[in-house]
């Protein structure tokens, strides 16, 4: 006896011209969907070209036909808990967050409480549904120990739209961070590809074959031991300015994942002063702190700005006023 729950959402779609993205973000772009939930889709066989199971790193080709199954949203319970978090701007479609450090975005397998996903299901009532189960109403993410601006869903329309323009690079997303080191330059654009770090799988790494990741970054102030830098993504992979930045040789302060004890390879005075930085930092010195998009119901630019928090705001001026 066949099942009578509901039935998973199928496309077609016929290619009539060879096309240059991956099969991943093309369909990312034509189905309105973040590039993670379609190499799902693939990865589980969901995607298929004239009947045949295909790779993400595919490019369709004239005359080829998409077949895509997406299945409906799995229910997964998620309490909503008065969890006190800054919400700078909400509309009937979105919310526009300041995250401090410490709060995780959504919840995960051991995980189920205490995110903001749970803040914002209690501070709004709705998020939008659309993604996977548990992570409703979320666009892109920040990291745990990363403070700073996002945006959240809260209608299915909205996050269509703002899912599509983050795959087309529409967003422009900047951060402020602090650096072990000097970058050398005033300003470089670090272009290379990420993946998961084959010695060490819960980490990110520089690898070949890995997704193609542009960071931008530019020297706001140089410190004794340390420069405090402006940092644009023109991508968003996961870690993705920690590896960059690790990459070139200037991990990010206090980042406990890419440069534990970086800092005390430091000799001399230097030293020193990198040890009481750090120390008064306390904590990854990363924060999101520019945000700009379309809104999803018109033409109009939305802009905001978050300045540094504490404790990075007095270690930052500490480290002025001792370089």
């Amino acid at each position: 006896m066949t099942g009578s729950g509901p039935k998973p959402d199928i496309h077609h779609l016929d290619i009539d011209e060879d096309q240059d993205d991956r099969l991943d973000s093309f369909l990312a772009d034509r189905l309105h969907l973040s590039r993670s939930h379609v190499a799902s889709l693939i990865h589980h066989g969901l995607v298929v070209i004239d009947g045949a199971p295909v790779r993400k790193s595919y490019r369709p080709q004239r005359g080829d036909r998409i077949t895509v199954s997406i299945p409906p949203a799995r229910s997964v319970e998620i309490r909503p808990e008065d969890i006190p978090v800054e919400v700078i701007f909400e509309d009937e479609d979105l919310l526009v967050v300041d995250k401090p450090a410490g709060l995780v975005v959504h919840p995960a397998p051991g995980n189920r409480s205490g995110t903001l996903v749970n803040a914002l299901l209690h501070h709004a009532g709705r998020l939008s549904s659309l993604g996977l189960p548990d992570r409703p109403g979320i666009v892109h993410r920040i990291d745990k120990d990363t403070s700073g601006l996002l945006v959240v869903a809260k209608s299915d329309y909205a996050h269509r739209c703002l899912a599509r323009d983050l795959a087309r690079r529409r967003f422009r997303r900047s951060y402020l961070a602090a650096a072990w080191g000097h970058i050398g330059v005033e300003q470089v654009t670090v272009d290379l590809p990420i993946g998961r770090d084959p010695k060490a799988r819960k980490r990110m790494a520089v690898v070949e074959g890995g997704r193609r990741a542009i960071t931008h970054v530019r020297r706001l102030e140089r410190w004794r031991a340390a420069d405090l830098l402006a940092v644009r993504l023109e991508t968003g992979r996961t870690h993705q300015i920690r590896v960059h930045l690790r990459a070139r040789g200037h991990p990010i302060v206090m980042d406990p994942v890419y440069g534990h004890g970086w800092e005390r390879g430091l000799l001399g005075a230097g030293g020193r002063w990198a040890d009481e930085f750090a120390r008064l930092c306390g904590r990854l010195f990363l924060h999101a702190a520019r945000l700009s998009f379309q809104h999803p119901r018109g033409d109009e630019l939305l802009s905001f700005s978050s300045s540094l928090p504490e404790p990075l705001r007095s270690s930052a001026k500490w480290a002025r006023e001792t370089s």
